[in-house]
């Protein structure tokens, strides 16, 4: 008679592992929306920083931010990614009126990215930041 040993793992043994990935899991999946969250942020702040200065260009050509028909100007672009068909996280547009002397900018969530805590981000022609929670670290 030949003793065959037992091979494998028990399913307590299973079990452990499975919760223990479950435990990581629920920790490791929050923080990392945070963290796209977070890059998409500041992509959009870069992005309104890029707006900001199509505005001044325009400013100093013939010191008024608006067309010859005193209309606000096209921008370059209005949502974020520039490109391609997928999802789109931040739209950009003018908040209020623009006009000879002044203009503000806002960058409005889209999509996933309405869940981040700091909501629309805001710069005007003095490059003053502001964003919907009025935390200073949104900019």
């Amino acid at each position: 008679m030949v003793d065959r040993k037992a091979a494998g793992f028990t399913l307590i043994e299973l079990m452990i592992v499975v919760a223990i990935i479950g435990i990581i899991a629920a920790i490791a999946v929050p923080s990392y929306q945070r963290h796209v969250e977070s890059t998409r942020r500041t992509t959009a702040q870069g992005d309104l920083l890029e707006l900001a200065q199509f505005m001044e260009r325009r400013y100093t050509n013939g010191y008024d931010y608006r067309t010859d028909g005193g209309n606000a100007p096209a921008l370059p672009f209005t949502a974020m990614p520039r490109q391609g068909n997928g999802t789109v996280f931040y739209n950009y547009a003018f908040e209020g009126n623009v006009t000879r002397t002044d203009f503000t900018l806002r960058a409005t969530p889209a999509s996933s990215q309405t869940e981040d805590d700091c909501g629309w981000l805001e710069i005007d022609e003095a490059g003053t930041r502001s964003s919907e929670s009025g935390d200073a670290e949104c900019w």
